[in-house]
């Protein structure tokens, strides 16, 4: 009986739980070591009253405890740049350092937040300068600093969003439409809010079904023994 409870908390557990907690995100890992002190993004992270976890800024705020604003990749022998996702609420990010051929722009995309980026001189800000309040070249890296809205700018190829939507920054360089409040769906012509109940109801119903049917199939397999 025991183990059967055991295995009826463990399932739920395991279909109720997050698919991934802090300190299992990878990109705070690429490398060993951990942020230094020194570095522009330990100092961020000392100015921000952060914390550090492994090659990644965490922030403090009880509202998001587990919000990466600044990672450091700085020196990790890498020849490219991976799955950074992870860390897409970063707002700086240092790849300094390291043998990178190229990045390609959509490396970036959805990091709306990200406001200084330092990589090596040869390899050019993602979104091009134009995406960029500043760029510069210092001591063998290039700055990349203040992403710009490209919604805002004058100059650049316009965006047509559909009716009930309006342009918001989606990474240096993208955009993306967004529907306006009280509309959804496809080119936001639905009104009304989003049915979340009706759409994730049937989902966490059909869960919670499986992890039940789970449970008894391994409770009558452990009393057969």
């Amino acid at each position: 009986m025991k183990a059967g409870n055991g295995q009826l908390v463990l399932i739920i557990y395991l279909c109720l739980c997050p698919s991934q907690q802090f300190n299992e995100l990878q990109v705070c890992s690429q490398c060993s070591g951990t942020v230094l002190d020194g570095s522009a993004v330990g100092l961020f992270c000392s100015s921000s009253a952060g914390r550090i976890a492994g090659r990644c800024c965490v922030g403090n705020k009880t509202s998001d405890p587990e919000r990466v604003i600044g990672l450091d990749l700085s020196n990790c022998s890498l020849n490219h740049v991976g799955y950074l996702q992870e860390a897409s609420t970063a707002l700086i990010i240092d790849l300094s350092l390291n043998p990178i051929v190229n990045i390609s722009d959509s490396a970036f995309q959805g990091f709306i937040d990200l406001k200084n980026l330092t990589l090596p001189a040869d390899i050019a800000c993602p979104g091009g300068n134009t995406s960029w309040e500043k760029v510069e070249l210092t001591k063998g890296n290039r700055l990349c600093e203040g992403q710009k809205n490209m919604c805002n700018q004058t100059g650049q190829m316009s965006v047509n969003c559909p009716e009930y939507s309006q342009c918001g920054p989606f990474g240096p360089g993208f955009v993306e439409c967004r529907c306006a409040d009280n509309y959804h769906g496809y080119k936001c012509l639905r009104e009304g809010e989003f049915p979340a109940l009706q759409v994730f109801g049937p989902l966490g119903a059909s869960t919670l079904v499986l992890s039940l049917l789970l449970w008894v199939t391994q409770r009558r397999k452990a009393k057969s023994l």
